[in-house]
């Protein structure tokens, strides 16, 4: 196929947003250098309502919508998202093309005055964007507060600075990409806050017709990262993941083997199903669903039950 002249990326307006579609426009230059790379940047909803949680406003979608208004009317060639805020039931006309090479996929510890959540005195107060991270914490720490925690990564940075909380909890590779390592007290080991399906990763969406696209793609993509996340985002799907649900996946490679670990809790993190599994990495899927539906034997499925039934609250 030959090398393409022109390819425009759609990305939301936030720094970070910003910093991975660059990463990936320069990829791309770097494989392409007579292809003119251009970003595309549009603010999505999931940007915009900052006063309330995921969970009751629709979820990981919102923040793909308007890039994908963009793939379908022709504004762009590609999408860049962070991997773990990419709905896993991921329909046609779109397409996940690649997966590129993983940060870190741990959690952080940020804090001004603490340095890490055991020195938390009681009644401190945690700040997170995730129902993930609150179960986890809720269990290990049932002296401590957690308070919703929305916005980009610079807004929530300057919450915990103006005081608003003792310390907030991050994706450590959003903190690693845009140079604020040093913001890091500690990284919380997957034993301790096991990582959301996808965490670290980039992922890259298309239109599936776009058969050129698939072509030119191929050679960003991890092959290794691949196969970690699509076990992880298999315990997702099977489980019907969302917002709602305090749910994690977590998968490494050893050697040639798949070492998958998984959690379903209820958020005020009473309640904590655990399973894991190994396999091949040509059988990741598989493994995925089979860990799903060691979670759901194991009592997952009363926890989700209740989460998703109709009227159920997102409790804060």
């Amino acid at each position: 196929m030959p090398a393409p002249q022109r390819l425009v990326i759609a990305t939301r307006a936030s720094r970070l947003a910003l910093w991975q579609a660059e990463h990936v426009r320069d990829r791309l230059r770097t494989l392409y250098p007579a292809c003119e790379v251009e970003l595309l940047t549009l603010t999505t909803r999931g940007d915009q309502i900052l006063d309330r949680t995921l969970s009751k406003v629709g979820g990981k979608g919102l923040f793909v919508k308007e890039l994908e208004t963009a793939l379908l009317d022709g504004r762009a060639d590609l999408a860049v998202h962070s991997l773990k805020d990419v709905p896993v039931d991921l329909h046609a006309p779109f397409a996940l093309s690649a997966v590129l090479d993983r940060a870190d996929p741990r959690d952080a510890f940020v804090s001004n005055d603490y340095p890490d959540l055991a020195a938390l005195p009681p009644g401190a107060v945690v700040g997170t964007s995730s129902l993930r991270r609150e179960s986890q914490v809720r269990a290990r720490y049932p002296h401590l507060q957690v308070k919703p925690l929305r916005g980009n990564l610079d807004t929530r940075l300057g919450k915990l600075d103006n005081g608003d909380y003792a310390a907030i909890v991050l994706a450590a590779a959003g903190l690693e990409r845009l140079g604020l390592e040093a913001r890091i007290r500690a990284r919380l080991a997957p034993v301790d806050s096991l990582p959301a399906a996808g965490q670290g990763a980039l992922g890259i969406e298309i239109r599936a017709d776009r058969a050129d696209m698939i072509a030119w793609l191929a050679p960003l993509a991890c092959a290794e990262t691949t196969a970690c996340v699509t076990a992880e985002r298999a315990v997702s799907r099977e489980l019907g993941g969302s917002c709602q649900v305090p749910l994690a996946a977590y998968a490494e490679l050893h050697g040639q083997e798949l070492h998958l670990r998984a959690l379903v809790a209820s958020p005020d993190g009473q309640r904590i199903v655990r399973a894991e599994g190994r396999g091949l990495p040509a059988q990741a899927d598989a493994l995925g669903v089979g860990v799903a539906r060691d979670l759901l034997s194991a009592g997952a499925a009363g926890i989700l039950a209740e989460l998703l039934e109709p009227g159920a609250q997102d409790p804060q």
